[in-house]
């Protein structure tokens, strides 16, 4: 089992900037993959950005340019920076993170969300 806990959230005026934070706990070197999903009010999730145990990173293409993500694999934490902000980007940030496991039968990933923490970029 695995516990997240998003950080960093807040409201910001269009152009500004916020840096979100997510750490774990439990299992954690189980974790393989990490990213940040966002879902404002009546859409769908949407992935935003992930970052592998390499350290191989991909965005969604409304954040390239604007969004960073980073991984630290001492600690098993990842940061999404957050630079230009739009006021498109109001959304409640969660962080994911997948695990693989061993199982009696052989091995199985797990997915893993933290509570979500809000984003609001509004003038």
């Amino acid at each position: 089992q695995v516990q997240l806990v998003e950080s960093g959230g807040g409201s910001v005026q269009p152009g500004g900037a916020l840096r979100l934070s997510c750490t774990t706990s439990g299992d954690i070197f189980s974790i393989y993959d990490m990213g940040w999903y966002r879902q404002d009010l009546g859409e769908e999730h949407e992935l935003v950005a992930s970052v592998t145990k390499g350290g191989t990173t991909k965005y969604d293409d409304s954040v390239v340019g604007r969004f960073t993500i980073t991984r630290d694999n001492a600690k098993i934490t990842t940061d999404l920076k957050m630079d230009s902000l739009k006021p498109e980007d109001t959304a409640v940030y969660y962080c994911h993170a997948k695990t693989i496991t061993k199982t009696r039968t052989g091995w199985t990933s797990s997915d893993y969300w933290g509570q979500g923490t809000q984003v609001t970029v509004v003038s």
